[in-house]
């Protein structure tokens, strides 16, 4: 398992010092491997699956109590055509409960459990947290239709190869929208639509074209958030995978007009990624200076 600042930073609950609170009940999952392979294998429209109750369900309310408000400076604003969220991965701004979990979905007893359940052998963890850590969404954000970045910016033999989401929203009606929307991979139609309530984990395949968002704008309160952990895991190849930034794509009852904005966003992103591939530019760095143009 990798250490981490949770170690230093004991937070507590109930007494207990947090590094020793339960995080995945291996118990629980285990023995439903056979049916659950089964099921995420034959998924359509690309292997996925849904998992309700999936962490302990103290250390699941904890990580939505903890979690850190929008107003906080250490969010990383993606914001642009194709997306209105906020991200936040570095390990030392990330609350203990968060680090804990993460540290535990990366551990090599989890990976075991993640290739079993994927038929994805030499699964691996990444540290950096490239594009995930934690995300959250106020009031009228969405993430346009995408497939997502083919490798890791920083390791040019990493390809990714599987998304991790776990939600933390309590009373989260359906009208508040934010579902995560899988399309088929011709990008006709929509053939699941997943409420992200509190503790409920998506696992799925990514590929050049397994597509996913939540398209529609947030309808809940303003002082509500969309709130989720996002763990991405790859493998390393022999030889240099495909570098791809991530696929913007329009759905068919899009207008003209934004099909053409999806379009060059992704364009200009296309460069983005090409500068943080080769120039080393940080997210950080661009939601600054973005921040400084709005």
């Amino acid at each position: 398992m990798l250490h981490t600042a949770s170690e230093k930073n004991e937070a507590k609950e109930g007494g207990q010092p947090l590094m020793h609170a339960t995080v995945f009940p291996y118990e629980k999952w285990t023995p439903s491997l056979g049916a659950l392979k089964k099921n995420y294998q034959e998924a359509s429209p690309f292997p996925h699956v849904m998992l309700d109750n999936f962490l302990d369900p103290a250390t699941a309310a904890m990580a939505m109590r903890d979690f850190p408000s929008v107003h906080s400076s250490e969010w990383v604003d993606y914001r642009h055509y194709n997306t209105k969220k906020l991200g936040q991965n570095k390990r030392e701004s990330l609350p203990a409960i968060h680090l804990r979990i993460i540290d535990e979905l990366s551990s090599e007893k989890f990976l075991i459990f993640l290739r079993e359940l994927t038929g994805i052998p030499n699964l691996i963890a990444d540290p950096l947290l490239e594009g995930g850590g934690i995300h959250q969404i106020s009031r009228g954000g969405y993430l346009n239709i995408h497939a997502d970045f083919t490798s890791h910016t920083k390791q040019a033999l990493w390809a990714r190869r599987l998304n991790l989401l776990v939600y933390l929203n309590e009373d989260w009606p359906e009208e508040y929208g934010g579902h995560l929307e899988l399309w088929d991979r011709k990008m006709e139609r929509c053939q699941a639509k997943i409420l992200p309530i509190l503790n409920r984990c998506v696992i799925f395949n990514t590929d050049t074209d397994t597509f996913h968002g939540h398209p529609e704008p947030l309808s809940c309160p303003e002082e509500t958030t969309r709130k989720s952990i996002a763990l991405y895991y790859f493998t390393a190849e022999a030889e240099r995978p495909l570098a791809r930034s991530t696929e913007y794509r329009a759905r068919p009852q899009d207008s003209k007009t934004k099909g053409v904005l999806i379009f060059f966003d992704k364009l200009a992103l296309r460069l983005y990624d090409f500068g943080r591939r080769r120039l080393g530019i940080s997210d950080q760095f661009v939601s600054k200076v973005l921040k400084w143009f709005r």
